[in-house]
């Protein structure tokens, strides 16, 4: 029991610390004590339908493992976002930066489709604890409660964001909800 107690211990700490991953690139323009307003640039990401879980992270995950048509293994990004699009869950894993239209490997299985996420401004909120979908709608719904307090306008469906692997301790994970917001009028943020 000790030595499995001690393998899980040190895989843990392994994961924790080496994990170093491209995060996507974003400016903070204005943070209280709740959420933070973020300016993101334009981003590469690859996108799947959730039909499960596993199978959609999986059809991801083996693109980027070289399952593409340049058989190119591609670096892990964080984060892994979530969104409602046309009635239909989808997963989405960022590009590294070096990546651009011209350069990205076409994916293989045509499950897996490439796209240029617009850069914008978005509200974000940050948590820990399990990327559950319950913990996901309870802070969804205090960022969307303080935008609609602040008059400020909200363009997309929420975002679910997770940036640590599954062995992550849940108190050490950071989560996010996040929606794309329209600050055309700045005073109101």
């Amino acid at each position: 029991m000790k030595k499995i107690l001690s393998i899980i211990i040190l895989g843990l700490i392994i994961t924790s610390k080496g994990m170093a991953y491209e995060e996507a690139n974003y400016e903070v323009v204005k943070k209280n004590e709740i959420y933070e307003i973020r300016k993101y640039s334009d981003r590469l990401a690859i996108e799947t339908e959730i039909s499960n879980q596993g199978s959609s992270f999986r059809k991801l995950f083996n693109y980027i493992s070289g399952n593409n048509e340049d058989k190119e293994e591609i670096k892990m990004t964080t984060p892994v976002t979530q969104v409602e699009k046309k009635g239909n869950m989808t997963m989405q894993f960022y590009l590294p930066s070096k990546f651009n239209k011209k350069n990205i490997p076409s994916p293989s299985n045509p499950d897996v489709k490439i796209l240029n996420i617009k850069g914008g401004y978005y509200a974000a909120i940050t948590y820990s604890g399990r990327a559950s979908d319950k913990n996901f709608t309870r802070h969804k719904n205090i960022l969307e409660n303080e935008l609609i307090k602040k008059n400020i306008l909200i363009l997309s469906p929420p975002i679910k964001a997770t940036y640590n692997s599954p062995f992550t301790l849940p108190l050490l994970r950071r989560n996010e909800a996040m929606f794309e917001i329209n600050i055309k009028d700045k005073g109101k943020i």
